[in-house]
């Protein structure tokens, strides 16, 4: 029976926050959708391009898109945002306490788009070649015995290096991020830590999603120009397109300003693993991932950049194609690319992932999370309807799955899962 604290979201309709207890970590749906299969050969092949929509998105509906919310807050999710636009029509929606509807937030790695799209812009002006290696650009930055990796391969996540390490991410529980929450490592640093690892793979046999990639996209950003990453993306993007919320922090900027959701962990609290859990606000937080997952937006931003993307506005036809091409290799070890009927392939293009949904949807966008933040945008290819929504977990075991999932599939005209 839902909660007398839960009521229906909508735009104008606050949530009241309930009570917080601990919640044990399930995660039983996320397993189902994105377990399983194994890594198949490493083997090189063709180019996959984007594929056209299946079917179109059905009508707009509202009430099941008010529905996603109507159980938020909850244990795992403190707060949400959603915003649906297209010819289909447009919805928006907030639950939670204290989220306002163009409220800004962290959007983690959603920055890549902006990252690749960066790259893509100086690979038209001929001033990064994206068939030219890493070791060409930024020598002695990779280990000297690695093999040559192109700056594609950076951006389709084809490059075989290794992830990250301890460094940024202690042991991986709430606790630690709550405690070194506004600590920083600059991006040579973080790729240092990366490659004293061998690598993963031969450089385009196979896809793992991978922020060393995206790290390293940025510190070329900034070689070949002599200038900020925030700048280019500034001049490059933002500016140009009126996204006045859309910006790269300084490195020691922990703040979120402007109207926003605050983000929040739960830790243990006294009294040992039974005792309930105990909320820390981690609003505030280094904003160290950068060009990989750095940034700050909000939904209207977040939609205005999606679609001038689409449209062609930001990239000439040659680097736009390459957007919406995912090649034809092995996923490896990620779990977005092991859900529905291309599980076990890449599904991650030069700055864009890809999905196809239970009801034959094609959507092409981007997910990103950091501490007490995730978010999403997402959009059918000719843009007949765009989502973005924001959500803030209160854990980082992804345990907020099915809230997200139930707005991406209902937002994009099925209700049904896999």
């Amino acid at each position: 029976m839902r909660s007398p604290a839960h009521v229906p979201a909508s735009a104008d309709q606050p949530v009241r926050r309930p009570r917080w207890t601990t919640l044990a970590a399930s995660g039983a749906l996320l397993v189902a959708l994105t377990a399983g299969l194994a890594a198949p050969a490493l083997a090189a092949g063709p180019a996959r391009a984007a594929a056209s929509d299946a079917r179109g998105v059905a009508p707009l509906d509202r009430a099941a898109l008010a529905a996603t919310l109507a159980d938020l807050p909850d244990a795992t999710v403190s707060g949400a945002l959603v915003r649906v636009t297209g010819r289909g029509g447009e919805w928006s929606g907030t639950a939670g306490e204290g989220v306002p509807a163009d409220g800004r937030f962290r959007i983690g790695s959603i920055s890549k788009v902006f990252t690749a799209t960066v790259v893509l812009q100086l690979g038209a002006e001929r001033r990064l070649d994206l068939d030219a290696t890493v070791q060409h650009y930024l020598p002695g930055l990779l280990r000297a015995d690695y093999p040559p990796v192109t700056v594609g391969q950076l951006l389709d996540h084809t490059s075989g290096l290794p992830g990250g390490s301890g460094l940024t991410s202690g042991d991986g529980s709430e606790q630690w991020f709550a405690d070194h929450r506004t600590d920083g490592w600059t991006p040579a640093e973080v790729v240092a830590s990366a490659v004293a690892q061998p690598m993963s793979f031969t450089p385009g046999t196979a896809q793992q999603y991978n922020g060393i990639n995206t790290f390293i996209a940025g510190m070329l950003v900034e070689k070949v120009t002599g200038r900020s990453f925030a700048r280019e993306v500034q001049t490059r993007i933002a500016r140009p397109l009126g996204l006045h919320d859309t910006y790269v922090p300084a490195a020691d900027d922990t703040s979120l300003p402007g109207p926003h959701a605050h983000g929040y962990l739960t830790v243990p609290g006294p009294g040992g693993a039974d005792a309930p859990g105990v909320l820390v606000d981690v609003t505030e937080q280094s904003p160290w991932p950068w060009a990989e997952g750095g940034m700050i937006s909000s939904a209207a931003d977040l939609d205005r950049f999606m679609t001038a993307l689409f449209r062609g506005r930001l990239l000439p036809p040659v680097q736009q194609a390459k957007l919406f091409t995912v090649p034809a290799v092995p996923n490896y070890r990620n779990k977005n690319c092991e859900v529905g009927p291309t599980a076990g392939h890449a599904c991650f293009s030069m700055g864009l992932m890809t999905a196809t949904l239970p009801n034959g949807v094609v959507v092409w966008g981007k997910t990103g999370s950091r501490p007490g933040y995730t978010s999403g945008v997402f959009a059918t290819r000719d843009l007949s309807r765009h989502l973005v929504y924001s959500m803030n977990p209160t854990g980082i075991d992804g345990r907020e799955f099915p809230h997200m999932w139930a707005v991406v599939t209902t937002s994009l005209g099925s209700g049904r899962s896999y």
